[in-house]
Protein backbone atom coordinates (compact mmCIF):
# COMPACT_ATOMS: atom_id res chain seq x y z
CA UNK A 1 0.00 0.00 0.00
CA UNK A 2 1.16 3.70 -0.56
CA UNK A 3 0.27 6.79 1.50
CA UNK A 4 0.75 10.71 -0.19
CA UNK A 5 0.82 12.97 2.99
CA UNK A 6 -0.39 16.43 2.27
CA UNK A 7 0.81 20.03 3.82
CA UNK A 8 -2.59 22.09 3.64
CA UNK A 9 -1.76 26.05 3.62
CA UNK A 10 -0.19 26.88 0.46
CA UNK A 11 -0.22 23.23 -0.82
CA UNK A 12 -3.79 22.70 -0.80
CA UNK A 13 -5.27 25.60 -0.28
CA UNK A 14 -4.24 29.14 -1.26
CA UNK A 15 -3.25 31.37 1.31
CA UNK A 16 -3.62 35.17 2.52
CA UNK A 17 -1.92 36.13 6.20
CA UNK A 18 -2.33 39.46 7.38
CA UNK A 19 0.26 40.09 9.89
CA UNK A 20 -0.42 42.91 12.49
CA UNK A 21 2.92 44.61 13.70
CA UNK A 22 2.49 45.78 17.31
CA UNK A 23 5.34 47.54 17.58
CA UNK A 24 3.71 50.00 14.56
CA UNK A 25 0.31 48.80 14.52
CA UNK A 26 0.56 48.49 10.96
CA UNK A 27 -1.03 45.22 8.75
CA UNK A 28 0.59 43.58 6.24
CA UNK A 29 0.33 40.79 4.37
CA UNK A 30 3.21 40.36 2.04
CA UNK A 31 5.19 38.93 4.82
CA UNK A 32 5.57 34.85 5.34
CA UNK A 33 4.71 34.01 8.88
CA UNK A 34 7.98 31.52 8.55
CA UNK A 35 10.07 33.69 7.04
CA UNK A 36 9.18 36.44 10.21
CA UNK A 37 9.80 33.66 12.49
CA UNK A 38 13.50 32.94 11.11
CA UNK A 39 14.41 36.35 10.56
CA UNK A 40 15.82 37.15 13.71
CA UNK A 41 16.01 36.58 17.45
CA UNK A 42 14.59 33.40 19.38
CA UNK A 43 10.38 33.87 17.88
CA UNK A 44 7.56 31.24 17.61
CA UNK A 45 4.39 31.42 15.72
CA UNK A 46 1.50 29.91 18.14
CA UNK A 47 -1.97 29.08 17.16
CA UNK A 48 -5.08 29.56 19.38
CA UNK A 49 -6.74 26.53 19.10
CA UNK A 50 -10.62 27.81 18.55
CA UNK A 51 -12.77 29.16 15.60
CA UNK A 52 -11.77 32.88 15.24
CA UNK A 53 -14.95 33.64 13.34
CA UNK A 54 -17.04 32.77 16.58
CA UNK A 55 -15.11 32.60 19.92
CA UNK A 56 -12.11 35.58 19.22
CA UNK A 57 -14.89 37.82 17.32
CA UNK A 58 -17.18 37.55 19.98
CA UNK A 59 -14.06 38.07 22.58
CA UNK A 60 -13.83 41.60 24.27
CA UNK A 61 -11.31 43.49 22.50
CA UNK A 62 -9.67 45.27 25.10
CA UNK A 63 -8.75 42.21 27.21
CA UNK A 64 -5.14 40.83 26.64
CA UNK A 65 -4.74 37.68 24.72
CA UNK A 66 -3.07 36.13 28.18
CA UNK A 67 -6.60 36.90 29.98
CA UNK A 68 -8.68 35.61 26.90
CA UNK A 69 -7.08 32.05 27.23
CA UNK A 70 -7.17 32.02 30.69
CA UNK A 71 -10.30 32.83 31.38
CA UNK A 72 -11.95 30.60 28.05
CA UNK A 73 -9.17 27.85 28.38
CA UNK A 74 -8.12 28.23 25.10
CA UNK A 75 -5.60 25.70 23.96
CA UNK A 76 -2.60 26.70 21.98
CA UNK A 77 0.39 24.93 20.12
CA UNK A 78 3.46 26.10 18.71
CA UNK A 79 3.29 26.01 15.29
CA UNK A 80 6.81 26.64 14.05
CA UNK A 81 9.79 27.63 15.86
CA UNK A 82 13.31 28.69 15.60
CA UNK A 83 14.12 27.84 18.53
CA UNK A 84 13.29 24.74 21.43
CA UNK A 85 9.83 26.54 23.10
CA UNK A 86 7.71 24.77 25.42
CA UNK A 87 4.00 26.14 25.87
CA UNK A 88 4.61 27.40 29.65
CA UNK A 89 7.56 29.83 28.18
CA UNK A 90 4.96 31.21 26.12
CA UNK A 91 2.29 31.70 29.24
CA UNK A 92 4.95 33.94 31.00
CA UNK A 93 5.32 36.06 27.92
CA UNK A 94 1.97 36.44 27.70
CA UNK A 95 1.46 37.21 31.69
CA UNK A 96 2.91 40.74 31.18
CA UNK A 97 2.15 41.40 27.51
CA UNK A 98 0.11 44.05 26.50
CA UNK A 99 -0.86 42.50 23.36
CA UNK A 100 -4.88 42.19 23.27
CA UNK A 101 -7.58 40.52 21.48
CA UNK A 102 -8.80 43.73 19.63
CA UNK A 103 -5.00 42.92 17.79
CA UNK A 104 -6.05 39.71 16.41
CA UNK A 105 -9.45 40.76 15.60
CA UNK A 106 -8.02 43.60 13.29
CA UNK A 107 -6.14 40.53 11.50
CA UNK A 108 -9.29 38.62 10.67
CA UNK A 109 -11.28 41.57 9.39
CA UNK A 110 -8.00 41.85 7.33
CA UNK A 111 -8.92 38.31 5.86
CA UNK A 112 -12.59 38.41 5.89
CA UNK A 113 -12.13 41.36 3.96
CA UNK A 114 -10.13 39.54 1.04
CA UNK A 115 -13.06 37.07 1.30
CA UNK A 116 -10.22 34.06 2.29
CA UNK A 117 -12.25 31.08 4.54
CA UNK A 118 -10.53 31.22 7.72
CA UNK A 119 -12.27 27.84 8.57
CA UNK A 120 -10.14 25.94 6.14
CA UNK A 121 -6.55 27.57 7.13
CA UNK A 122 -4.61 27.74 10.56
CA UNK A 123 -7.13 30.62 11.79
CA UNK A 124 -5.25 32.95 14.34
CA UNK A 125 -2.79 32.92 16.58
CA UNK A 126 0.52 35.39 16.92
CA UNK A 127 4.51 35.21 17.03
CA UNK A 128 6.20 35.41 20.28
CA UNK A 129 10.17 36.97 20.44
CA UNK A 130 11.25 34.86 23.32
CA UNK A 131 14.64 36.88 23.61
CA UNK A 132 12.56 40.15 24.16
CA UNK A 133 9.85 38.41 25.87
CA UNK A 134 6.96 40.05 24.25
CA UNK A 135 4.63 39.53 21.00
CA UNK A 136 5.69 41.05 17.83
CA UNK A 137 3.03 40.35 15.47
CA UNK A 138 -0.49 38.83 15.66
CA UNK A 139 -1.88 36.97 12.83
CA UNK A 140 -4.85 35.83 10.97
CA UNK A 141 -4.52 32.94 7.38
CA UNK A 142 -7.42 31.69 5.41
CA UNK A 143 -7.53 30.06 2.51
CA UNK A 144 -9.34 28.83 -1.03
CA UNK A 145 -8.67 25.96 -2.44
CA UNK A 146 -6.68 25.35 -5.23
CA UNK A 147 -8.75 24.63 -8.25
CA UNK A 148 -7.00 20.86 -8.98
CA UNK A 149 -7.54 19.68 -5.45
CA UNK A 150 -10.75 17.97 -5.77
CA UNK A 151 -9.46 15.96 -8.45
CA UNK A 152 -6.10 15.32 -7.26
CA UNK A 153 -7.47 13.63 -4.04
CA UNK A 154 -9.90 11.93 -5.96
CA UNK A 155 -7.87 10.42 -8.51
CA UNK A 156 -5.47 9.47 -5.70
CA UNK A 157 -8.03 7.92 -4.00
CA UNK A 158 -9.16 6.08 -7.09
CA UNK A 159 -5.92 4.71 -7.34
CA UNK A 160 -6.02 2.80 -3.71
CA UNK A 161 -3.72 5.42 -2.49
CA UNK A 162 -4.28 6.62 1.27
CA UNK A 163 -4.37 10.40 1.88
CA UNK A 164 -2.77 11.94 4.69
CA UNK A 165 -2.86 15.98 6.02
CA UNK A 166 0.26 16.74 7.99
CA UNK A 167 0.01 20.72 9.22
CA UNK A 168 0.63 23.47 11.42
CA UNK A 169 -2.38 25.06 11.03
CA UNK A 170 -5.14 24.45 14.21
CA UNK A 171 -7.47 20.91 14.41
CA UNK A 172 -10.59 22.69 13.53
CA UNK A 173 -10.28 23.99 10.09
CA UNK A 174 -8.20 20.43 9.19
CA UNK A 175 -11.20 18.62 9.87
CA UNK A 176 -13.47 20.88 8.10
CA UNK A 177 -10.73 20.75 4.82
CA UNK A 178 -10.69 16.78 5.54
CA UNK A 179 -14.83 16.52 5.31
CA UNK A 180 -14.75 19.03 2.28
CA UNK A 181 -12.66 16.53 0.25
CA UNK A 182 -13.43 12.68 1.87
CA UNK A 183 -10.16 12.31 3.78
CA UNK A 184 -10.71 10.53 7.14
CA UNK A 185 -10.53 12.85 10.13
CA UNK A 186 -8.24 9.83 11.51
CA UNK A 187 -5.80 10.93 8.68
CA UNK A 188 -5.47 13.81 9.59
CA UNK A 189 -2.12 15.76 12.24
CA UNK A 190 -3.08 18.81 13.44
CA UNK A 191 -0.73 21.76 14.40
CA UNK A 192 2.60 19.64 13.36
CA UNK A 193 5.69 21.16 13.45
CA UNK A 194 8.64 20.25 11.47
CA UNK A 195 9.79 17.98 13.59
CA UNK A 196 6.57 16.06 14.28
CA UNK A 197 6.07 16.34 10.27
CA UNK A 198 9.20 13.95 10.14
CA UNK A 199 8.09 11.42 12.86
CA UNK A 200 4.97 11.34 10.83
CA UNK A 201 6.67 10.49 8.04
CA UNK A 202 8.94 7.61 9.12
CA UNK A 203 6.36 6.23 11.35
CA UNK A 204 4.04 6.05 8.01
CA UNK A 205 6.80 4.48 6.28
CA UNK A 206 6.87 1.60 8.76
CA UNK A 207 3.57 1.04 7.38
CA UNK A 208 3.32 1.58 3.72
CA UNK A 209 5.78 0.24 1.00
CA UNK A 210 5.80 3.67 -0.20
CA UNK A 211 5.09 7.25 1.39
CA UNK A 212 5.05 10.52 -0.88
CA UNK A 213 5.32 14.50 1.50
CA UNK A 214 3.91 17.07 -0.80
CA UNK A 215 4.78 20.51 0.89
CA UNK A 216 5.20 24.11 0.15
CA UNK A 217 7.24 25.36 3.15
CA UNK A 218 10.11 25.48 5.76
CA UNK A 219 8.67 23.08 7.93
CA UNK A 220 8.23 20.92 5.79
CA UNK A 221 11.57 20.35 4.92
CA UNK A 222 12.56 17.27 7.40
CA UNK A 223 9.32 15.72 6.05
CA UNK A 224 10.32 15.92 2.52
CA UNK A 225 13.91 14.61 3.48
CA UNK A 226 12.41 11.12 5.11
CA UNK A 227 9.85 10.82 2.59
CA UNK A 228 10.59 7.99 -0.28
CA UNK A 229 9.77 10.69 -2.75
CA UNK A 230 9.37 14.34 -1.34
CA UNK A 231 7.84 16.66 -3.95
CA UNK A 232 7.94 20.66 -3.34
CA UNK A 233 4.82 22.67 -5.05
CA UNK A 234 5.55 25.98 -5.75
CA UNK A 235 2.15 27.39 -6.80
CA UNK A 236 1.37 29.41 -3.68
CA UNK A 237 3.73 31.99 -5.71
CA UNK A 238 5.95 32.77 -2.51
CA UNK A 239 9.67 32.75 -2.01
CA UNK A 240 11.26 29.34 -1.82
CA UNK A 241 15.24 29.09 0.06
CA UNK A 242 17.11 27.07 -2.17
CA UNK A 243 17.88 24.23 0.80
CA UNK A 244 13.95 23.04 0.48
CA UNK A 245 14.62 23.20 -3.46
CA UNK A 246 16.99 20.62 -2.72
CA UNK A 247 15.32 18.35 -0.26
CA UNK A 248 13.09 17.85 -2.64
CA UNK A 249 12.86 14.71 -5.03
CA UNK A 250 10.37 16.77 -7.32
CA UNK A 251 9.27 20.92 -7.92
CA UNK A 252 5.61 21.52 -9.96
CA UNK A 253 4.05 24.59 -10.57
CA UNK A 254 1.26 23.33 -9.65
CA UNK A 255 -0.31 19.92 -7.59
CA UNK A 256 -2.01 18.94 -10.79
CA UNK A 257 1.42 17.65 -11.79
CA UNK A 258 1.58 15.14 -8.82
CA UNK A 259 -0.59 12.58 -10.99
CA UNK A 260 2.29 12.61 -13.25
CA UNK A 261 5.03 11.51 -10.71
CA UNK A 262 5.36 7.85 -10.62
CA UNK A 263 4.06 7.22 -6.88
Amino acid sequence: MKAVVFDNSGTLIRRYRALKDLKTGKICDSMNSLDVVDYRDRRALVVLQTDPSTCIVNARPHQTIYEFIERNHIRFNISYANTAVDPGEILEVLRDDPATVGDIQDTIDAVAGKNYNIQICSGSGFIVNMDRGRVDFTITAGGKLFPEVPHVIGELMDRKIDIYIASGDRKGSLMELAKLLGIPTENVFDTADTERKARIIRELRGRYSKVVMVGNGINDILALREADIGVLTLQQREHVPQRLIEAADYVIENIGELLDIDI
